[in-house]
């Protein structure tokens, strides 16, 4: 018994030191990262992590659910996109035909109104609010610079950095894009209880507008541009201008940095549905039309889905691009593989959500997975009567 008296007192200092140590080398946000993701067994963000974090709601209007094709799910998925579903744990599948849902399917426990984390989807959110902004003159246009919210903003190039090249992936931020490691950049924005002060403590320190470079921390200083800009939370502002207007079904939540006053962890995180997810692919598919009503202008959402760089063919402002099997696509596109997938050509939309990601080479930027959610889902409606 003295034996276990002893070590537990040993146990409790070394602890103790630990979290002072922690706090002295300024890298407390470990403990909220133990606490919400190690301790759970998780090595990165998952998919119900929303429930571990405070929230902002994206509050729903007038719900304007989906059409539901005459032969909705008639047709099963194909054995390699059940394969896939299987391997990568899918949580979500949609495949939105004409507007109307013709294929769905829900897994491990999932249903059509079950939240799950967006990841990076939430950049090409961010990029339609600032679209939305732009147009009601609260943002002068894609080249007004950073320092016109944030005069402190530091680095050599500081001063030249527009809210174009943070919605572009041009920032020329020093931000270090890895998601594993608990040292990083990435970790320490995911877990800090002040995000404003993480991201306003980096600099500009390459020229911006040069090229392209994903960077999560750029779509947060864009985020922090368009509160400042409409004086509203940027929860508020999607849910007045987007999520109501385009009839979405349910609240979605926003994480924040902290309760009550704290910002979004906009570069990432709303949990919502695959159905309501799957709105802003509708959107963009329809030029930034909804129901008659130009809610996004329709040079802006064309701007969004074109290529800045001819080297970087895979990016826009906001979302991804690529051509499979001669098909012309944008995506909308998060960790672990979420994905809004839309094929304007054939009136498509395809919405996956899940635990794993297919694989991602040094080669190619669009994971495989990518290509077998669009090709076995062409199949699957080529066997339709």
């Amino acid at each position: 018994m003295r034996f276990l008296k002893k070590l537990f007192k040993w146990f409790a200092i070394v602890l103790v030191s630990i979290i002072i140590l922690m706090y002295l080398f300024d890298v407390d946000y470990l403990l909220r990262a133990v606490r919400t993701i190690y301790f759970r067994g998780y090595t990165t963000a998952f998919l119900e992590d929303y429930t571990h974090f405070p929230n902002r709601e994206i509050k729903k209007g007038t719900a304007q659910p989906w059409n539901i094709a005459k032969n909705y799910n008639s047709v099963e998925a194909t054995p390699t996109l059940a394969k896939t579903h299987k391997e990568l744990q899918t949580v979500a599948f949609l495949i939105i035909k004409n507007d109307s849902i013709w294929h769905e399917s829900y897994f491990d426990g999932f249903n059509k109104n079950s939240k799950t984390n967006s990841f990076s989807m939430a950049k090409s959110v961010i990029t339609a609010a600032l679209g939305k902004a732009i147009i009601q003159g609260k943002i002068k246009s894609l080249d007004q610079k950073v320092t016109d919210f944030f005069p402190e903003l530091k680095g050599k190039f500081a001063k030249d950095v527009t809210v174009g090249d943070l919605s572009s992936m041009a920032s020329g931020l020093n931000w270090d894009e890895k998601y594993y490691s608990p040292f990083s950049i990435v970790t320490r924005a995911y877990f800090d209880d002040d995000l404003k002060k993480v991201i306003l403590g980096l600099e500009i320190n390459e020229k911006p507008g040069q090229s392209f470079k994903y960077l999560s921390g750029a779509t947060q200083l864009l985020a922090m541009c368009i509160e400042k800009a409409t004086g509203e939370y940027v929860s508020d502002y999607v849910s007045k201008n987007f999520w109501q207007p385009m009839g979405a079904e349910n609240d979605a939540l926003w994480q924040l940095d902290h309760d009550n006053d704290g910002i979004e962890k906009a570069y990432c995180c709303i949990a919502s549905n695959a159905r309501d997810f799957a709105r802003f692919g509708k959107l963009y598919k329809q030029n930034g039309k909804w129901n008659g009503e130009q809610i996004l202008d329709s040079t802006f959402v064309k701007k969004c889905i074109t290529p800045r760089f001819k080297d970087s063919p895979q990016y826009g402002y906001g979302w991804w691009m690529h051509n499979i099997g001669g098909k012309e696509l944008f995506y909308m596109r998060g960790h672990l593989g979420q994905f809004v997938i839309v094929i304007p050509e054939d009136d498509l939309i395809i919405v996956r959500l899940g635990h794993l990601k297919g694989l991602q080479t040094a080669t190619d930027p669009h994971s495989n997975d990518l290509y077998t959610y669009v090709e076995e889902s062409y199949k699957m409606l080529g066997e339709r009567k």
